[in-house]
């Protein structure tokens, strides 16, 4: 990441996870939602692009280039503590996945009543 990257993130106000493929591209996420489920907790990862302007979400209609409207893949991702305390995020088991896709559904559900 050079450091005019590096000076981009800063700049949000959330936390942005940065993930690197296996031919060295990054990728950029934020959080949208932590689901807690027994007692582990899975982050809810949005892609988004860093060169893009932030979006304040009122242009989204036909005009709207900003892309922020549109669906995208969400990614989940297991929340573990490493050795030295910090934060880290692994790729959830497949039956983890699919518990935390249900909490994630009757979370959405909740909100739309």
């Amino acid at each position: 990441m050079t450091e005019n990257e590096n000076d981009e993130l800063m700049e949000f106000d959330e936390p942005v996870v940065v993930m690197t493929d296996e031919e060295g591209n990054e990728y950029y996420y934020r959080e949208d939602m932590i689901v807690p489920v027994g007692d582990k907790r899975f982050a809810i990862l949005v892609p988004f692009d860093v060169d893009e302007e932030d979006c304040d979400g009122s242009c989204h209609d036909a005009s709207c280039d900003c892309g922020c409207g549109e669906e995208t893949d969400v990614f989940i991702a297991r929340i573990d503590v490493d050795e030295s305390g910090e934060e880290i995020y692994v790729d959830p088991t497949d039956e983890e996945f699919e518990e935390v896709r249900k909490a994630y559904e009757e979370l959405i559900d909740e909100e739309e009543e």
